[in-house]
């Protein structure tokens, strides 16, 4: 699953590069983005958003639960260090996807709608 999470995390962080920068490729992602709005796609991306909230609470409460057996009992063996490292890494990479998910929707958004202030309404 790490791999998978890491895969995600550099694809996002690529997607966000690509958002950032003005060239031929931005607009051809805004369009698929504006395509994938359309339809049953948000219904889809929430609910794999929803998911993967829900798998990093999971993932969190596990950790949470090894580091009460370290302060219950004072000494944690190998096998809990491994898990525990295991739980925070897989934790991080999932709380990473989903604030570069929102990074990107909020990108998307503030590059079709250009900044409008008080001074730039037209007088008739």
């Amino acid at each position: 699953m790490i791999h998978l999470l890491f895969m995600l995390v550099s694809a996002e962080m690529a997607l966000v590069l690509i958002l950032l920068f003005n060239n031929p490729l931005r607009n051809l992602v805004i369009k698929v983005l504006n395509k994938m709005k359309e339809g049953k796609g948000p219904v889809i991306s929430k609910t794999v958003a929803a998911t993967l909230f829900v798998v990093f609470i999971s993932i969190t409460y596990s950790a949470v639960e090894i580091q009460k057996r370290l302060w219950e009992g004072g000494v944690l063996n190998s096998t809990d260090e491994l898990l525990m490292a295991n739980r925070i890494l897989e934790a991080s990479l999932m709380g990473f996807a989903l604030f570069l998910a929102l990074v990107t929707n909020r990108l998307v958004y503030s590059i079709e709608k250009p900044p409008t202030t008080k001074g730039t309404e037209l007088k008739k």
